[in-house]
């Protein structure tokens, strides 16, 4: 366990974030907040051209609020190389993927949605998470798998300014800022915006 005292209050009183694998948490003011994702799984579309830091910031910041992330590829066990030459390897088939065995959808951005948006099984993955009152979480271009799914009608959203008019013809209702929530809709335009994008996934999904 690692104690990191990040400041002293006003009153002399200290505040103290404690990180364990599976909670974030943090005392002030005989307060403490908790987060935690333990027990609950994510899963995230990974291919080639695969926006860099928006598949393995989230990866790495739900990990550490002690979730399950899993990366579906259209290959399982396969080294796909991102925008910016950073690889992952697939853990699952995207093929055949079962929904209820998962709490939240992470659609990164690069150039890798325009790909898989044309998946008839990317798009009934992504319509079951909606469907079902899930988590689906897209950032930059990322939005476009949720577009061609047909989930974003009258939903609050914001992406990339590239894919606005993609967005609003789709019917859903744009916003330019570094994070919407809607429901459990989470949605950010930018690698700039992964912060913000993470601390909202954290806050439909935590358990505090």
């Amino acid at each position: 366990m690692n104690v990191l005292t990040q400041g002293t209050l006003a009153n002399s009183r200290a505040l103290v974030t404690i990180r364990t694998p599976e909670i974030l948490y943090s005392v002030t003011c005989g307060r403490t907040i908790m987060t935690t994702l333990a027990g609950q799984k994510f899963l995230c579309f990974v291919g080639d051209d695969y926006e860099d830091l928006e598949v393995w910031y989230p990866k790495l910041r739900l990990i550490e609020a002690g979730a399950a992330f899993h990366l579906a590829g259209q290959e399982a066990g396969k080294k796909y190389v991102g925008k910016n030459g950073y690889p992952c390897v697939s853990d699952i088939l995207i093929k055949g993927i079962d929904v209820a065995a998962y709490d939240g959808l992470i659609c990164a951005g690069g150039w890798m949605p325009d790909k898989l948006r044309r998946d008839p099984e990317v798009l009934r993955i992504t319509r079951e998470f909606a469907h079902a009152g899930k988590l689906v979480a897209a950032i930059c271009h990322g939005g476009w798998m949720p577009i061609s799914a047909g989930v974003y009608k009258g939903v609050k959203v914001t992406g990339s300014p590239g894919i606005k008019d993609d967005l609003v013809n789709a019917g859903a209702i744009f916003e330019d800022a570094s994070v919407v929530v809607d429901r459990h809709f989470v949605s950010s335009r930018k690698p700039d915006d992964l912060p913000d994008f993470c601390k909202a996934i954290l806050k439909v999904c935590g358990k505090a």
